[in-house]
């Protein structure tokens, strides 16, 4: 069996991307037993970059997309949860892509990719090979994240050079910091009331924006923030506390939290944290501020 490895870096892009990247997770397991990973609804997109073997996608969120092998893999915004499977080692880099700032950095609104995995290739086109080139030139975790801050700069620079860039508009804009700040706890009514646009005309331009509509864009801030607050408390040590964590991220109650849990991730919260334990340890979940 080879030689056990486990590795986990996170930090945030250059300040110069700010607004288009959340954060890198790079990591490197290997050695370890075949499993399985849940990739969950988020309000960010996932741009991955792999390191040696590709990423296996058993089951998309869009179940009409049959199982495939990503070296590069771009996903949009989704309601329903992806099945990854890795052989006993994996490594790579995912990047959490603002879903307002595709335009800038992939050339398309993230609407044009909701709910579907995309090759970064079909989206970037040789682009995507440069950049995993880049990260695969590198001999550290730390030359590989600079490596990506110069490659997704150099992009940016390209596009802004020979292309112009039509910015979301701004009550889509609008609308999504809404619902960010409010931690999903708003009416689509409010949202339209906010920006200035009626009920039907915000949800058919911010679902072509972002792939989501309002209200779905609801459930995932809401869902990602009640995920986010149990990891916290798995990887402190705390008490898993359904029935607060409901409470506190706008569930009507613990079955409703474990409802919708069942719904976005596939599985409930309990079963959820077992399987994910390793993922949470990493806290390559996580966010970073």
């Amino acid at each position: 069996m080879e030689e056990s490895r486990l590795e986990s870096v996170r930090r945030l892009p250059d300040h110069r991307l700010f607004g288009l990247v959340g954060w890198y997770s790079g990591y490197a397991q290997a050695g370890i037993p075949p499993a399985r990973h849940r990739g969950l609804p988020s309000p960010w997109l996932t741009f991955i970059l792999t390191l040696d073997d590709p990423l296996e996608i058993a089951v998309h969120p869009d179940r009409r997309q049959p199982a495939g092998s990503y070296e590069t893999l771009v996903g949009g915004l989704h309601t329903r949860p992806a099945l990854i499977v890795h052989h006993g080692r994996q490594s790579g880099v995912q990047v959490a892509l603002h879903p307002l700032g595709t335009r800038v950095l992939l050339g398309c609104p993230a609407g044009a990719l909701g709910g579907g995995d995309f090759s970064a290739d079909e989206v970037l086109g040789r682009a995507a090979r440069e950049l995993r080139e880049r990260l695969g030139e590198a001999a550290t975790w730390e030359g590989r994240l600079a490596a990506l801050d110069e490659g997704l700069l150099d992009l940016v620079r390209r596009r802004s050079a020979t292309t112009r860039v039509v910015e979301p508009p701004d009550p889509v804009a609008g609308a999504w910091q809404a619902i960010v700040a409010k931690g999903g706890r708003i009416t689509v009514e409010k949202v339209a009331s906010e920006v200035g646009w009626s009920d039907r005309q915000l949800r058919k331009r911010f679902k072509a924006e972002t792939g989501l509509t309002p209200k779905e864009a609801c459930r995932v801030v809401r869902f990602d923030r009640a995920r986010r607050t149990l990891a916290g408390r798995l990887m402190s040590g705390g008490s898993f506390g359904l029935a607060s964590v409901a409470a506190e991220c706008g569930y009507a109650d613990q079955g409703h939290l474990s409802r919708e849990f069942a719904a976005l991730a596939g599985c409930p919260p309990g079963r959820w944290a077992v399987e994910e334990f390793r993922n949470i340890q990493a806290g390559a979940h996580l966010p970073l501020e």
